[in-house]
């Protein structure tokens, strides 16, 4: 991989327009653009979009933002889709009716919704048989498109429309899924996880890797979502950097088996950093509720310690 340059990167033509309807603030878009600038100068893409916010407000039929070929998917099938894509394009360039200079790339983005749960089943499927292809997933936490439902991805305590904070319910009940580790589990040449810090480095480097290294690869992009996350949209950056610096989400890629941490705080904060930034979690500061906060704490140092344990092998 070449070296990263931010002012070069930056300076690539957008893949995706503007005009589209995403919410100012929204996560999803910029893990998007992001990905999309890891594309070489020359190459093509076909892009496969599970049914969810992005795809509902970058495609207005006729019209598309995307600037590349563009497939809608239901909700569940993005993975089967883009897979059978890659598969007829293999099968139209063996017999020769591709110009020999053509080089597609084949990206599939989904919401948290579209690939924790509804498309997990043809995700898991696309990467167990070893298409060429990345999987992008824009994780939000939660169904924001219709309605801000909890998903598998959501975090505990999380106040959604489906597990509302009252007097007998302080959230979601469950801790959310560690898609990233099931992902590697299918023993895919790649899997990284990342969001937005910084100059969008780490975000570069994992979305270049993902769609240059041959067969399967799979990202997971943290993507906060202002409505339902509840916070001003100018503050997207320092929620990032807090679910970074807590340990919440770190950053790591898992390049042929070998799990490696890709930034490691200096100084761990606690976990109350992030969960201050979101309007969502605002009952775990109410007095009484310091058990909780104690509960998220826990969780979250669990997984951190089984990730360092991984990379350290």
């Amino acid at each position: 991989m070449a070296a990263y340059n931010f002012k070069e990167v930056m300076s690539k033509p957008e893949r995706l327009a503007g005009g589209h309807r995403m919410c100012p603030g929204c996560g999803g878009t910029i893990a998007a653009r992001a990905v999309l600038r890891a594309l070489h100068e020359g190459d093509y893409a076909v892009i496969g979009n599970a049914t969810g916010c992005m795809e509902v407000s970058t495609f207005m039929y006729p019209y598309v933002a995307f600037e590349d070929s563009y497939i809608h998917n239901a909700f569940e099938n993005a993975g089967a889709t883009l897979s059978g894509v890659e598969t007829a394009y293999n099968a139209l360039k063996k017999r020769g009716r591709l110009p020999e200079d053509a080089n597609f790339k084949f990206i599939a983005f989904g919401g948290d919704g579209g690939t924790y749960d509804i498309g997990f089943q043809s995700l898991s499927g696309a990467m167990e048989r070893g298409h060429d292809m990345v999987y992008v997933c824009y994780d939000n936490g939660a169904y924001m498109n219709t309605g801000i439902q909890r998903s598998s991805a959501t975090p505990k305590y999380a106040d959604t429309t489906t597990t509302p904070v009252g007097t007998e319910s302080d959230g979601k009940v469950q801790c959310r899924k560690d898609l990233a580790d099931i992902m590697a589990s299918h023993n895919i040449p790649y899997v990284g996880q990342s969001t937005f810090i910084g100059n969008f480095s780490d975000l570069h480097k994992k979305a270049e890797k993902a769609i240059y290294t041959e067969g399967p690869a799979f990202l997971n992009i943290m993507a906060p979502c202002p409505r339902g996350w509840r916070y001003d949209p100018s503050d997207i950056m320092t929620i990032c950097k807090m679910a970074v610096e807590t340990c919440y989400w770190p950053l790591f890629e898992v390049e042929n088996g070998k799990w490696s941490l890709t930034y490691e705080p200096k100084n761990k904060l606690p976990i109350e950093d992030f969960l201050r930034t979101q309007g969502r979690f605002k009952h775990l500061f109410k007095p009484g509720n310091e058990d909780l906060i104690a509960d998220f704490q826990a969780e979250v140092d669990k997984r951190w310690e089984h990730l360092q344990y991984k990379c350290a092998e």
